[in-house]
């Protein structure tokens, strides 16, 4: 047993450095290129805090400068990086009806110096923390997911401060951007790069948005968004409603139980009901869909646009793929340090994002094709 976990560490050591040789192109000299592997090993090691020290450790380097020299003045393509990560994702994860799943993340930080920190609400920590916020598009499939391309929210008070941009060196071309704008600057990334996917799902943040609703049913990219209870929604050429009030209409017997699919204790159980909406003129449909909780019956919204003929389960299974980006933030915190990170600068905390989603790739492509070897050999062809 022992000679067969030595003989898998081998192996999974291999699989990382035949992977690396695609993104270490991008390092310059060769002593680079292994500061970028050695940072990337140790981010997946099982040291508890990833912090320069501690990784410095883990690879069995003396002293953490060279690794915070990678993430600070060393010249490298860190969009490269990134690209090239979404590839090999897509080569071992791809599949044509894969979801987008997009949501932020924020980061607990002390001072004010960090690049975008200020007191500002976070979903992590579910109150107003001093933090950083960055926005993530998640990549899921019957395959496996992971973080696919990743956006600094920049709030307008730092956008604004000439003095604080140029310590944290945050580049003259970035301006303020929203959530919601950052979101479409991904998702454009990814038609761009001929990312294979059929849906985009994210919470109220990007639902409640109208401009970016608007921007994806204009390039027909098909969306479950979850909206607020207050938003307003056309369910004809009468006029608009909320759509608290058009659930207000629904009767008991129009709710169906379905499962949004499993969680960390079975099968996601709720109600569901969909409500049609104006779709004149548009090639897809649009929909109001509704969740009810078993417990106490609170109600979600989604504001949805589909493929002709969609039926209420592709929808569910939609809506419950968001919380796939959540599980992503959970295993990248828990597993490769994605907050872990002690750096101040703007290119810092890209270069840091992009390794930790590089780890976290490569963690997934392994255990898609550990499920595949298990597969095998159940079915005796291994």
């Amino acid at each position: 047993m022992a000679k067969q976990f030595v003989t898998q560490a081998a192996n999974w050591q291999s699989e990382l450095q035949t992977w690396f040789v695609r993104i270490g192109r991008h390092f310059g000299r060769q002593a680079m290129r292994q500061r970028a592997l050695d940072y990337v090993t140790g981010l997946l090691s099982p040291v508890e805090r990833k912090t320069s020290w501690q990784l410095s450790e883990a690879v069995k380097r003396q002293t953490p400068y060279s690794l915070q020299h990678l993430l600070d003045r060393a010249r490298w393509d860190v969009d490269a990086v990134r690209d090239d990560v979404r590839t090999y994702m897509i080569e071992h994860l791809g599949e044509p009806d894969a979801v987008l799943a997009v949501d932020e993340t924020g980061f607990i930080k002390k001072g004010r110096h960090s690049v975008g920190v200020q007191r500002q609400y976070s979903g992590t920590a579910g109150r107003i923390e001093n933090c950083q916020i960055g926005v993530f598009l998640a990549y899921a499939s019957t395959r496996g997911r992971a973080l696919m391309d990743r956006e600094l929210y920049l709030p307008k008070e730092w956008a604004d401060d000439m003095v604080r941009r140029a310590a944290a060196k945050v580049p003259e071309a970035v301006d303020f951007a929203t959530k919601p704008q950052l979101a479409q600057r991904m998702i454009e990334r990814a038609v761009a790069a001929q990312v294979p996917f059929a849906w985009v799902t994210g919470d109220a943040v990007y639902g409640d948005n109208r401009s970016l609703r608007a921007w994806l049913e204009q390039q027909d990219l098909h969306f479950v968004l979850a909206v607020a209870s207050n938003q307003y929604v056309w369910p004809d050429s009468t006029g608009q409603k909320t759509v608290a009030q058009l659930a207000a209409t629904v009767q008991p017997q129009d709710w169906t139980r379905l499962s949004a699919g499993d969680g960390a204790k079975g099968p996601r159980w709720y109600d569901w009901l969909r409500l049609p909406l104006l779709s004149w003129q548009m090639p897809g449909e649009r929909w109001l869909l509704l969740r009810r909780r078993l417990t106490d019956g609170e109600l979600a919204y989604y504001v949805c646009y589909v493929p002709p003929g969609t039926d209420l389960q592709t929808m569910v299974r939609v809506a419950g793929t968001r919380w796939t980006v959540e599980e992503c933030f959970a295993a990248a915190k828990g597993e490769i340090g994605l907050d872990h990170y002690e750096v101040r600068s703007w290119h810092g905390w890209y270069r840091h994002m992009t390794l930790a989603m590089a780890a976290l790739a490569y963690l997934a492509v392994l255990c898609r094709h550990e499920k595949d070897a298990s597969s095998a050999k159940k079915t005796g062809n291994c």
